[in-house]
């Protein structure tokens, strides 16, 4: 009996594995990015490296916003010796500080010529409730309000740079948040506060896009899929093998993040959200016009960044 269930098991991770394989799509653009400057944050590891050594493969300035330096630093150098691109730079990024976020975007406008993309992949799950010292909720500061601020402080720059574009790393699960005026800086649950920050994200992908209309700056979120990421580390051995045959591996996850970054011909889709390199139904969720601008202006106010947004309506 144990070696009929155990063919049963391998059998359907076998298909499980087929079926991953099928369904999954990759990043077809060509595009050089010689000449051109992209910031990806949480660039030293997971979906993060993968977006980063993609675009050094392709030519251009990449800048790892990271929070660990040393970390940040042994991915530089991994990235510099397989794609030969010297022109690959550490700038630390601390988005649960709204300082770090602020002093990180003044440096890059400081330093930087052009901006050609920004990638907000950087985030974090499963932390328990703690405020941080700029009265936020940590993991909605982390995943929503400080991306939102970066991105807000960057904009000219952007513009500035145009056609430019701005990703926003979201999750599917934001199918099942529940984000209110209300709980917009509370702390819901490790899994509640995770979907309504990632829904947090696609509202801002939405009306900062209405806002931008006028612009050749465009703005996409999306969602990359479940990886197989370093987070799996700590669990048991033969449930990370499991998790090999269902989950995607961190250069697989990376392909929507790319093709949203990269592929030519979609800007007329600023504002919407992508699944395995396509356009997808807004999400139920995220289909209340006035909820999305009322959360929009209490976030502007929260991350004391009213004045950009006013500038960016005008």
């Amino acid at each position: 009996m144990f070696f009929i269930v155990l063919f049963f098991l391998l059998v359907t991770f076998i298909l499980i594995k087929f079926r991953k394989k099928f369904k999954q799509k990759w990043c077809r653009s060509k595009v050089c990015l010689v000449g051109k400057t992209v910031i990806v944050t949480g660039a030293n590891t997971g979906i993060g490296y993968e977006t980063a050594l993609e675009f050094a493969k392709r030519g251009a300035r990449v800048i790892l916003a990271c929070r660990n330096e040393e970390r940040a630093t042994t991915a530089r150098q991994k990235i510099v010796r397989e794609t030969q691109n010297e022109n690959v730079v550490v700038q630390i990024l601390n988005l649960s500080s709204m300082t770090s976020v602020r002093k990180f975007a003044k440096n890059i406008l400081d330093t930087e010529e052009r901006l050609d993309i920004l990638v907000n992949n950087a985030g974090v799950g499963g932390l328990e409730h703690s405020m941080t010292s700029d009265g936020l909720q940590l993991l909605m500061q982390i995943n929503y309000f400080g991306p939102t601020l970066l991105t807000m402080l960057l904009i000219d720059l952007l513009k500035k740079s145009a056609p430019s574009r701005i990703i926003n790393v979201s999750s599917m699960i934001a199918r099942f948040a529940k984000l209110t005026p209300e709980n917009l800086n509370s702390y819901t649950g490790l899994v509640m506060s995770y979907s309504n920050s990632k829904l947090g994200n696609i509202f801002f992908t939405m009306r900062l896009a209405q806002l931008l209309a006028n612009s050749n700056l465009s703005v996409f979120s999306l969602h990359p899929g479940a990886i197989n990421s370093e987070l799996f580390r700590k669990i048991p051995r033969f449930l990370r093998l499991i998790g090999k045959f269902i989950l995607k591996t961190p250069e697989e996850g990376a392909q929507t993040t790319l093709h949203a970054a990269l592929q030519q011909g979609i800007e007329h889709y600023s504002g919407r959200h992508f699944e395995e390199c396509t356009v997808v139904p807004t999400y139920k969720t995220a289909k209340d016009e006035e909820l999305i601008r009322t959360i929009w202006d209490q976030t502007m106010k929260l991350i004391q960044c009213e004045k950009e947004s006013l500038k960016l309506s005008s």
